[in-house]
């Protein structure tokens, strides 16, 4: 199983006078975290793509380029492309090029994303929310497969003849789907053949096997072997020495940041039972020590039918730098190498539920 990091590259506010860290801070220290999570042999890092005040993502590549060039073998990824509001032909370009700079290490991960400030940034109507979610994701596979392009839709001009380069190093650039809870995105990914990633950041993730299943059965249907249609898992954690730091580490910030997300989207505030609830054997979290949380990692694989990818989204409790590095530190060293572990034993002697 591959395990890895996602960030968001947030900026820490000021609970006093909201005014955010620097970001120039902020964005060294994040490449700082990358080049480690790749020191201690993590799988993959994503960065996410936002438009917001808190956060630092809004040209992903950018920042993913600039860790290409200080690092060696980890993998680089979006996390997600909200590639609604993206023109798919630059989408392509600086992946591609992302890809040669990287040597082969780059990768997609492309959805709708949790905001929908980039619409109005770019003068997209939200009511043609999912049409050019369709529609852009088809020009963008078409991009990946042909160099020379024939195309038209409803969004953007169409390509005739048109070649676009640069082309990636790999010969099938790979691009996943980010999806969240509707059934028919999973049947769509299916369908299509894409790797799945799926973003649980509460509730039980046993709960999502349904959709999983929708996922499998749809693209068995299209013809696609079980191998190719492979299933990841975003998910909201943290590793610490001990379950007591984690949990007082992670808590505090994790509780402001999602009481004021709520306040925009009707939800309730946060509460430590709440928390403690998602902490338990069946909750989507994944923050305690390194043996706990490889313990959960293998539990959520096989509440799912079986993962081959998880990574941490750790961006969400207002960490600092320091902590980050060492939940980094204990994640590529402790829990990746437990995960591995117990992977080769009988499920029953590692799957204690």
């Amino acid at each position: 199983m591959e395990i890895g990091i996602d960030s968001f590259a947030s900026t820490q506010l000021d609970p006093e006078t909201g005014k955010a860290s620097d970001p120039k801070v902020s964005i060294s220290e994040l490449l700082d975290r990358i080049v480690h999570a790749d020191k201690v042999g993590l799988d993959i890092f994503g960065l996410g793509e936002h438009h917001r005040k808190e956060f630092l993502d809004s040209a992903p590549a950018v920042i993913l380029s600039a860790a290409a060039a200080l690092t060696k073998s980890i993998k680089l990824s979006s996390a997600v492309t909200v590639i609604s509001a993206a023109d798919p032909v630059r989408v392509f370009q600086d992946y591609a090029t992302l890809d040669l700079i990287s040597q082969g290490r780059a990768e997609m991960i492309v959805g709708r994303g949790s905001f929908t400030e980039a619409f109005p940034l770019y003068g997209l109507n939200l009511h043609d929310y999912d049409a050019l979610f369709l529609e852009k994701l088809n020009l963008l596979l078409t991009l990946r497969e042909n160099e020379i392009v024939n195309w038209s839709g409803r969004f953007r001009p169409a390509l005739i003849d048109q070649a676009v380069y640069p082309r990636p190093v790999q010969s099938s650039l790979p691009i996943w789907l980010g999806v969240g809870g509707t059934p028919a995105s999973f049947v769509r990914a299916g369908t299509m053949g894409l790797p799945l990633m799926v973003a649980i950041i509460g509730g039980e993730t046993h709960r999502f096997r349904p959709l999983i299943d929708l996922y499998r059965e749809a693209g068995e249907k299209a013809g696609f072997k079980p191998e190719q249609l492979k299933v990841g898992l975003h998910s909201l954690g943290y590793v610490a020495n001990t379950t007591k730091e984690a949990i007082d580490d992670y808590f505090p910030g994790y509780a402001e940041t999602f009481t004021r997300i709520g306040r925009e989207r009707g939800w309730p505030p946060v509460t430590r039972q709440g928390f403690e609830a998602q902490m338990g054997p069946l909750g989507a979290l994944m923050v305690g020590n390194p043996e706990e949380v490889a313990m959960k990692i293998l539990r959520h694989s096989e509440a799912l039918g079986g993962i081959s990818r998880v990574t941490f989204q750790m961006d969400s409790a207002a960490l600092d730098h320091s902590k980050l590095i060492h939940s980094i530190e204990l994640i590529g060293t402790k829990v990746r190498p437990l995960v591995n572990a117990y992977e080769k034993l009988p499920n029953t002697l590692y799957i204690p539920i």
